[in-house]
């Protein structure tokens, strides 16, 4: 399949898709699509406190909703569903739902909160008349488990909203709101430690666990289940389910594109499959990116493009670590899992925002290889990068197919002329012109870039071979390109090291045609200066 060819189609399907819908009553009373995790719901009720983290658009404000409705005892909206089969009781708690998605400017926390409860306390009235909004909620959970002899439920959508939007946006003023959120939430939450006794079940949800500043030492630590396996399949949509709950719809898609439905099977697993939300590696489709697919019939990159990762982009920009050397790597599990908000350690955000995700583990060294999750945020992603970092002329996903089309027959007179065009469409001032390393890690880094949009073809950077580092390796199924620069050299010189360090001797059994290219750059033009290619004997 070629890069970015996307499909074009109107749904016809009978199927009611949930796009947008994050109130599960609607849901059940519209008609819409469900898939049923109501029998884990039932065993997450059975704990206590909890926090979930998962990346945008991942249906945790629905589960909040449906958790919502499950605590007020509403057993009409769950017939016909597993939970059904489970509970007996369906008793009615007292339930008190924040959702700080609501809050549209970072500063209007409080105002949120103390609205918030000035509308509970009208129900649940207490003879205390305490000032900070801390004691307010105190005593409010109190008042109402004696109003009800019932415990409360506590649920608290994206929480970390009101600090993620604060975070490394370059304004003083932004750094000290961000702290007075932090301290007003630590304050906040430690009410759920001296009111464990009126507590029936708390969750709160958000992208990210802000470890080591204080934000949850305040309360009794909950039992944070974002990388458990008892709950990894919690939210998202498991292969199984896509094809059961989703088989007329795979069925329509594959018939309106005239292609097999197993094909349409490969397609949705390359673009949208491939999160691992544990150690166990269960699969975990995207289902933002899944229901619009259907509703359209067409594959596109519909997560990715719900929305700017402004919070992504703030961090590398404040960061010097490059971070497409993250993907295939090996980690330490607390250096994705702990984030201490701020730009010197971004893998974290970036890991549970959603732009990676696990993809092995070695239980000898209890590590753990990240990489992309699929074609969508791969492709999204280094788009953005490459957007972001040469800041091009040229439309990006015009050349991307030019050159795929290049590679593929081997034009390595055209994959110069792309390249040196694309490069001397980059604006001077993105250049670095100080130091040396960086004006080559420039272009070295801009090239990778544009080699990983290329997706469907195998990218090395770097890559390590018996005597030394390869600069820029691509795979196709009848090629391998090994290509080697030179900043302000010669080509031949970029040559004479692929053959003087042996950068061939692990492609030698490779029945493919294998090409060598030897690229100078000119930091005083900014592009590509001298190109040979040297092709090998079959």
């Amino acid at each position: 399949m070629e890069v970015f060819s996307y499909f074009c189609g109107v749904n016809s399907n009978a199927m009611n898709y949930p796009i947008g819908v994050q109130d599960f009553e609607t849901l059940r009373k519209g008609g819409f699509v469900y898939v049923d995790k109501s029998a884990l719901i039932y065993k997450l009720t059975r704990g206590h406190i909890y926090f979930l983290g998962r990346p945008r658009r991942f249906g945790k404000s629905l589960l909040v909703s449906t958790l919502k409705y499950y605590f007020q005892g509403r057993k009409d909206l769950f017939e016909g569903l597993k939970i059904a089969e489970l509970e007996n009781e369906w008793q009615q708690y007292p339930v008190l739902h924040f959702d700080f998605n609501s809050i549209s400017q970072p500063g209007a926390l409080q105002e949120y909160i103390a609205l918030s409860l000035e509308k509970w306390e009208k129900e649940y009235p207490s003879d205390q008349k305490p000032q900070s909004l801390a004691l307010r909620f105190r005593w409010l959970l109190e008042a109402a488990h004696r109003k009800t002899g019932r415990q409360v439920v506590v649920l608290i959508d994206e929480y970390d909203k009101p600090l993620l939007d604060l975070l490394e946006t370059g304004n003083p003023d932004d750094e000290k709101l961000l702290q007075q959120n932090r301290d007003f939430l630590k304050d906040f939450f430690s009410v759920f430690k001296a009111a464990d006794e009126h507590l029936r079940f708390v969750l709160l949800t958000g992208i990210t666990k802000f470890s080591q500043v204080s934000m949850f030492s305040g309360f009794n630590q909950p039992d944070d289940i974002s990388y458990s396996s008892r709950f990894d399949t919690l939210l998202g949509i498991t292969e199984e389910e896509l094809h059961t709950v989703f088989a007329e719809s795979i069925e329509e898609l594959a018939d309106y594109q005239g292609i097999t439905v197993e094909q349409a099977k490969a397609w949705l697993k390359d673009r949208y499959d491939g999160y691992h939300f544990s150690d166990r590696l269960t699969d975990i489709y995207n289902p933002f990116s899944i229901l619009n697919a259907f509703a359209n019939n067409r594959l596109d990159s519909y997560w990715f493009s719900s929305g700017t990762p402004s919070l992504l982009m703030r961090l590398l920009a404040n960061t010097n670590e490059d971070v497409m050397r993250y993907t295939g790597q090996y980690f330490d599990r607390q250096t994705f899992i702990d984030y201490k908000a701020d730009a010197a350690t971004p893998l974290p955000i970036i890991f549970q925002s959603g732009y990676l995700t696990i993809k092995a583990v070695d239980k000898e060294f209890n590590t753990y290889l990240l990489d992309f999750p699929n074609r969508e945020v791969r492709e999204g992603l280094v788009t953005l990068l490459t957007s972001n970092y040469v800041q091009p002329k040229e439309n990006t996903k015009s050349w991307v197919v030019k050159m795929v089309k290049a590679l593929r027959t081997a034009d390595l007179d055209q994959v110069r002329r792309l390249f040196t065009s694309f490069l001397a469409d980059t604006p001077y001032s993105m250049r670095p012109k100080k130091d040396q390393k960086d004006r080559e890690l420039y272009f070295h880094y801009t090239f990778y870039l544009l080699m990983r949009l290329i997706s469907c073809y195998t990218v090395y950077t770097e890559k390590q071979l018996s005597e030394g580092r390869a600069d820029c390796i691509v795979e196709t199924p009848q090629y391998v390109y090994i290509f080697e620069f030179k900043l302000d050299g010669t080509a031949q010189e970029a040559l004479a090291q692929i053959h003087d360090r042996g950068y061939v001797r692990s492609y030698e059994a490779d029945p493919r045609r294998k090409f060598l290219v030897g690229v100078s750059f000119s930091s005083k033009t900014g592009t590509t200066e001298e190109w040979q290619v040297e092709k090998l004997p079959t």
